[in-house]
């Protein structure tokens, strides 16, 4: 910046020095990014040697309409205000800054004061501005992680693993957060700026910018576009054509960048993973350490009771009773962000569950958390915020009766352990599964996690059954999709005496948030089980019998139900079988280097007994590429292989993840993934 009829000529903020020094450069290396609670350094040409009674000022102008003003002490002020220094060398001056490492973040706009002994205002310099984000290396910012390894992955780390499936068979996708990729930065801070809060009262919210807890609550209300102008706008009955299907997308960039370019207009749709990962992606970028985590079995309790009722007829259908909206997820995402929490008792620091997606009210808004993961695993529901609806999606009971034609119920399932399992994460140490079920529950069954129950008004019944003589299992199987396959449901007599019975099976589709989807097949037996031995009931499944209701996520779930006389009540047994999907291959040969051509390779073969039509591979990576669209031109057959070649040229350095989404009309959501390392060029290589 230059200014020749002034004293001072030119002011140099020093980007590349702070930005490496904050550990922003992978953000921007010409605008400056700096973190709080750290010192950073600017230096200003003079024409020339001042007068040494010259007094240099420094005041900060924040928000759109400057709704703070902040002066600078000068020589070293108290840890909680802003003050700089000064050193001179004949016409140059570095002032370092020092900002209180609980100062608000957000944009600034310096003005620099050259005042006269009597205090005049000489001359001025106020066409710069920084960004100040949270900083989780500084150890007085309440955000402080003290682990290098941890910050590596919970800020700097834009790739990642989203775990997903059932309990029992888990299966991941990659997933491209993308925090420092060009304007996205910018484009969290327009999420602060679009709430209900900053558009009611800017200057009391960004005040209160200052505090994690705020900031945190804030992001997971404006992620989903329920009652304000969020980001996200959710579906969970398929019907995607007027927007983006939630499982095509692999990254949360494009899903900003669509936001902000319609002017703050809510993308259509996400589902809770999408939600989780573009919360993931503005924590991260405002420097609050983040991590993604999938609930396995989580339960949605809609009226606080801690017990999900499902209520069946006679069919095993369910029953749209007045409980219809407790619901149990094969698995739900949510993330938790490392913070201290000075609003609490002692003991609540630490992981704080945020939640984005919109399912409850609190305080009046769809948002949730943070909650503390402490408070969840000692029972101590008073802690804001929402503590109780946490601790229901891992702790409920699920609770199972058939409504009979006379309206009269009967109880025939009690779950108590199958809530809350398999709680997992993205290991700090590769792309594997990390299980932080502990974290959130003591070990099931033991004396601790009773007594937490009796705190959390979780009823802990010990009541005994007495054992019927009749055991009912369905056997696990692992079917491709597009195979014919068989579901084996046992029946197995412990008694003394033969036993006669009644058993129906029925096979429907089910989504990931266990929304019926229709049923494939239905068949009732009588079966005769001889004393000590085993029934084994094969219902064979072929793919005409399950295409026309397997959808997204390709899950089935089996019911059996068996009725004996003399049985004091039916038993029921349920298996949820998810269907593997088939391989998408990338390869990336030779060697990456920055801004140099590289070359994709992409195939795929349709596993499926019929052609796949409007086949289109979506590809992007942070700093290889933007989200881009490969049309496969006319049908695939059955057992056709389809290759596509993509040439990028990388933009950073660094190892990176090329991530690959395949969809047509008839299979959808399938995922491929190649890590790039990108050399830096060789400046041999630029002659």
């Amino acid at each position: 910046m230059a200014n020749h009829n002034g004293l001072i000529t030119d002011v140099d903020l020093r980007s590349h020095e702070n930005n490496l020094a904050h550990r922003t450069r992978e953000i921007d290396r010409e605008r400056l990014i700096v973190r709080r609670g750290q010192p950073f350094s600017i230096s200003l040409q003079c024409y020339v040697s001042l007068p040494p009674k010259h007094q240099l000022e420094l005041i900060l102008h924040l928000g759109s309409k400057d709704e703070v003003v902040i002066k600078l002490q000068k020589g070293r002020g108290a840890g909680d205000k802003w003050w700089f220094n000064q050193q001179r060398a004949q016409d140059e001056m570095l002032l370092t800054l020092h900002s209180p490492a609980d100062a608000i973040i957000g944009q600034y706009h310096l003005a620099v004061l050259m005042m006269s002994p009597d205090g005049h205002i000489l001359e001025k310099t106020d066409k710069l501005s920084f960004h100040l984000l949270f900083n989780p290396w500084c150890k007085d910012d309440v955000v402080y992680l003290p682990d290098e390894s941890l910050l590596q992955e919970y800020v700097m780390n834009e790739d990642g693993i989203i775990f997903m499936g059932t309990w029992d068979n888990i299966n991941s996708i990659p997933w491209n957060y993308g925090q420092f990729e060009d304007y996205v930065m910018d484009i969290c801070f327009e999420v602060l700026d679009k709430s209900k809060d900053a558009l009611k009262n800017s200057e009391v919210d960004i005040k209160q910018r200052n505090d994690p807890v705020y900031v945190s609550r804030m992001v997971t209300a404006m992620v989903n576009s329920n009652g304000d102008r969020g980001v996200l706008t959710g579906r969970w009955d398929e019907l995607y054509t007027d927007g983006v299907a939630p499982y095509r997308w692999t990254g949360s960039v494009p899903i900003l960048q669509q936001w902000r370019n319609a002017g703050a207009r809510a993308v259509k749709y996400g589902q809770c993973w999408v939600f989780a990962a573009v919360a993931c992606t503005v924590l991260r970028s405002l420097g609050i350490p983040t991590r993604l985590i999938t609930n396995f079995s989580s339960a949605h309790d809609v009226d606080g009771n801690l017990s999900i009722d499902f209520l069946l007829n006679e069919r095993l259908e369910s029953f749209d009773g007045r409980n219809k909206r407790d619901s149990s997820w094969n698995f739900h995402c949510w993330v938790e962000s490392w913070m201290r929490r000075e609003d609490l008792p002692k003991g609540n620091d630490g992981w704080q569950v945020l939640d984005p997606t919109p399912q409850e009210l609190s305080d009046g808004e769809f948002c949730c958390g943070p909650c503390p993961v402490t408070a969840i695993k000692e029972g101590n529901l008073g802690v804001k915020y929402d503590a109780p609806f946490v601790f229901s999606e891992v702790n409920a009971d699920i609770i199972y009766w058939i409504v009979q034609a006379d309206g009269q119920r009967q109880k025939i399932r009690v779950d108590q352990a199958s809530v809350g399992r398999n709680i997992s994460t993205k290991s700090v140490y590769g792309d594997y599964r990390d299980d932080v079920t502990q974290q959130y529950k003591y070990s099931e069954g033991s004396n601790e996690e009773r007594d937490v129950y009796k705190k959390a008004g979780r009823r802990v019944t010990n009541e005994i059954t007495e054992p019927g003589q009749l055991k009912l299992s369905i056997k696990p199987s692992r079917p491709v999709l597009g195979t014919d396959f068989d579901v084996i449901v046992e029946v197995k007599n412990e008694g003394a005496r033969e036993a006669h019975a009644q058993l129906a099976m029925v096979v429907m589709a089910v989504t990931y948030s266990s929304l019926n989807r229709g049923e494939c097949k239905r068949q009732t037996i009588s079966v005769t089980v001889p004393a000590h031995k085993a029934h084994k009931e094969v219902l064979r499944l072929h793919y005409d019998d399950y295409v026309g209701c397997v959808r997204e996520h390709h899950l089935i779930r089996v019911k059996a139900l068996l009725e004996a006389p003399g049985e004091n009540e039916p038993i029921m047994a349920m298996a949820n079988i998810p269907m593997s999907m088939p391989e998408l291959l990338v390869q990336v040969p030779g060697k990456a280097v920055v801004w140099n051509q590289a070359t994709a390779f992409i195939s795929f073969t349709n596993p499926l007994p019929v052609p796949l039509k409007s086949g289109v591979f979506t590809v992007e990576g942070a700093g290889l590429l933007s989200a881009t669209e490969i049309s496969v031109k006319g049908d695939i057959n059955p057992g056709q292989k389809v290759s596509v070649k993509l040439l990028f040229s990388p933009v950073r350095t660094g190892v990176r993840k090329l991530l690959v989404d395949f969809d047509s009309d008839r299979l959808k959501d399938v995922k491929g993934v190649a890590t790039v390392v990108v050399y830096k060029r060789h400046i041999r290589s630029l002659n």
